[in-house]
């Protein structure tokens, strides 16, 4: 081996490692961003769910507390029932809309760019109250 190439593997080496660990990064913020949002869509089921089965028509704030279980990024929620100002007796059904959400890239490739955080869609779920205060499948959720 000629002396004057003796480094050149591990510089070689160490210019694709940083390539490869870029697009390593990169695709695993992606993949978490991507189960952020399945999360996110999840979380709205189930704050529905339990909003209905349990009818805190005036208690948002254990339908976020139920919500965060899943994704404790969710800081803000809107729990319409439909019609407003309805009761147990009256109410049709309720929308769960997450707002003012945003993905907070971990990856040091984007902290190093100084990207911002993304702002997520708006998330919504309705369901009617066929079910309100009652679940045949569990009378756990209540709890």
């Amino acid at each position: 081996m000629n002396r004057q190439q003796s480094g050149a593997t591990t510089v070689e080496f160490a210019l694709a490692l940083i390539v490869f660990l870029t697009f390593l990064l990169g695709i695993t913020d992606f993949a978490r961003m991507l189960f952020t949002w399945s999360a996110a869509q999840e979380a709205t089921r189930a704050g529905a769910r339990y909003a209905v089965v349990c009818d805190d028509t005036a208690q948002q704030a254990q339908v976020l507390a139920k919500m965060q279980n899943l994704l404790p990024q969710i800081s803000a929620i809107n729990l319409a029932w439909i019609p407003g100002g309805c009761n147990a007796a009256t109410c049709e059904g309720v929308t769960v809309t997450i707002t003012g959400m945003n993905y907070q890239w971990i990856s040091p490739i984007a902290g190093a760019l100084s990207m911002a955080p993304i702002p997520m869609p708006t998330f919504s779920t309705f369901l009617p109250r066929e079910i309100m205060r009652q679940d045949p499948n569990s009378a756990s959720i209540c709890s």
